[in-house]
């Protein structure tokens, strides 16, 4: 018998389950706290559920951890953790603690199909999207991993955000019921302000977003015009920035916070210039009024495959005061769990890539040589 992952329901689908099963809701509400807030996977140990009830879900289901390959753990705290999806592919989580939070960062797919290029996953290529109980199963495990690690009953993840492996919401299907387990009062109980989702720029799907499941949004700017974005972030090609920029308003008016956060990655001589940086100012200005976006400059991580590097700190900083004298609140990140390649843009994983990611690089890298100034245009 095929037994199911009950992991890969929110509470509303464990309620339709158990109703399959002739239980009322209230059996489903209890089995949904042994789950997410007690980590609890064994049945017989769920001491409030009726036997007969016990005697079903062993018969009929399991809650499915993610087996993990390696854990690594930097000197700063940071902890890496590379998860077997199967099909010989792996994901990465990655928790950050800090003095007034813990934050874990989820993947969403294995791999990557948009092909940022200053993002390692991005040039690992694409497998699959991962399921709903794949994705619940990082934060199920970290959560109750450190709970015992730091021997207590507390709640120790704080903040979710989904900048793992993957563009998540070209996982959108899996990807909105475990956000609600997430906020569920009797699942994890977070914030809808303290989980983000981080785009690139799916723009139909950041406005199902807003009417689904309205939580903090980061999107990936990277760039302060289309033929430069056109470069760095492909999908731009598909929603130019005008587009986006119109969706960021429009999901203002669900968001649980009264900004929208742009990820810039600081790409020395790409775009981290003062015309850049002006050009960033004219953008928010045109786009909306007011103090409706923060700016949030990431140092970048090199690897030998991107051909970049990163801007020099200086450079960083003047950046961040051009944009902050002209009122857009502007903060630098800071880097951490880069000596176990666990800070932004360097997660990778493990990816059997469908997608020949390696030609479309080199494809892409010609047709930019040929649109350059001084190149071919034939």
């Amino acid at each position: 018998m095929t037994t199911t992952n009950l992991l890969d329901f929110d509470l509303e689908g464990l309620v339709a389950w158990c109703g399959q099963l002739g239980e009322k809701r209230f059996r489903a509400t209890q089995l949904f706290r042994w789950i997410h807030q007690k980590g609890v996977s064994d049945f017989s140990l769920m001491s409030d559920l009726a036997k007969s009830l016990r005697e079903k879900l062993a018969a009929q289901a399991t809650i499915t951890p993610l087996p993990v390959l390696t854990q690594q753990m930097s000197a700063d705290g940071t902890i890496k953790w590379l998860f077997d999806v199967g099909g010989g592919n792996a994901v990465e989580a990655v928790f950050i603690p800090e003095t007034d939070r813990g934050t874990l960062c989820v993947s969403s797919q294995a791999g990557c199909a948009v092909g940022c290029r200053f993002c390692s996953t991005g040039h690992q290529g694409f497998s699959r999207n991962l399921t709903t109980g794949e994705i619940t199963a990082q934060l199920w495990f970290a959560e109750h991993f450190l709970r015992k690690h730091l021997n207590t009953d507390e709640r120790v993840i704080s903040n979710v955000v989904m900048m793992g492996m993957g563009e998540p919401l070209q996982n959108y299907s899996a990807l909105v019921p475990a956000l609600r387990t997430m906020l569920d009062d009797h699942g994890y109980g977070l914030s809808r302000r303290r989980v983000t989702v981080s785009t690139s720029g799916v723009v139909p799907m950041m406005d199902r977003l807003s009417q689904d499941c309205p939580v903090a949004l980061a999107v990936s700017l990277h760039a302060p015009n289309d033929p430069l974005r056109d470069h760095l972030v492909p999908l731009n090609r598909k929603y130019p920035l005008a587009e986006l920029m119109q969706a960021c308003q429009r999901y203002l008016e669900f968001a649980p916070r009264d900004f929208i956060t742009f990820e810039y990655c600081m790409l020395d001589g790409v775009n981290d210039q003062p015309e850049h940086a002006r050009q960033l100012i004219e953008l928010v200005r045109q786009s909306g009024k007011g103090a409706w976006c923060k700016f949030n400059l990431i140092p970048f991580n090199p690897f030998p495959e991107s051909g970049l590097k990163c801007s020099p700190r200086g450079t960083v900083l003047e950046f961040g005061r051009l944009l902050n004298e002209a009122g857009i609140v502007t903060t630098v990140r800071k880097t951490r769990g880069d000596d176990i390649d666990a800070a932004c843009g360097q997660l990778a994983g493990d990816v059997q890539d469908r997608t020949r990611v390696e030609r479309r690089i080199v494809l892409q890298r010609m047709a930019d040589i040929q649109l350059a100034p001084g190149g071919q245009d034939d």
